[in-house]
């Protein structure tokens, strides 16, 4: 929904238009949004183990129960040390972890990509230190 809403804010600034756009018009902007949405997911399924992902994906190599008792502890402490990081990096590590690629981020937010590109970098760094200093541990992806 917050997407739809983006799309049809970016290209009709006034409220007053958005009321009368037709509903067709409404139905295929959250059909593109949803469609994007999975080819997102997909692509973020299919990539190599990165910062992101590569502490889940060695927990699923443990049994069940003790699995999702340390995924759920791993991502409690990520928000924990998400909430603690600053405001522009947090937001951008959010929405990489969310899914999001960098053009999307660049243009959603604003910012130039070069700003973008160094606030992700930096803390995913900032994150993954934070998390080994918490006692979380790393696997080798190389």
């Amino acid at each position: 929904m917050q997407e739809v809403r983006i799309r049809l804010w970016q290209a009709h600034a006034n409220s007053e238009e958005i009321g009368r756009l037709p509903t067709s018009y409404v139905y295929r902007t959250a059909t593109t949004a949803a469609l994007d949405l999975v080819r997102r997911r997909r692509r973020h399924e299919d990539r190599e183990p990165t910062l992101d992902t590569a502490p889940t994906a060695a927990l699923v190599s443990r049994s069940g129960a003790d699995a999702d008792l340390l995924a759920s502890d791993l991502g409690a402490a990520i928000m924990r040390e998400l909430n603690t990081m600053v405001e522009a990096r947090r937001v951008v590590v959010r929405m990489h972890l969310a899914g999001y690629e960098r053009e999307e981020m660049t243009s959603l937010l604003g910012w130039s990509d070069a700003k973008v590109r160094n606030l992700l970098y930096r803390g995913l760094q900032d994150l993954r230190e934070r998390l080994t200093r918490a006692g979380y541990q790393w696997p080798d992806v190389s």
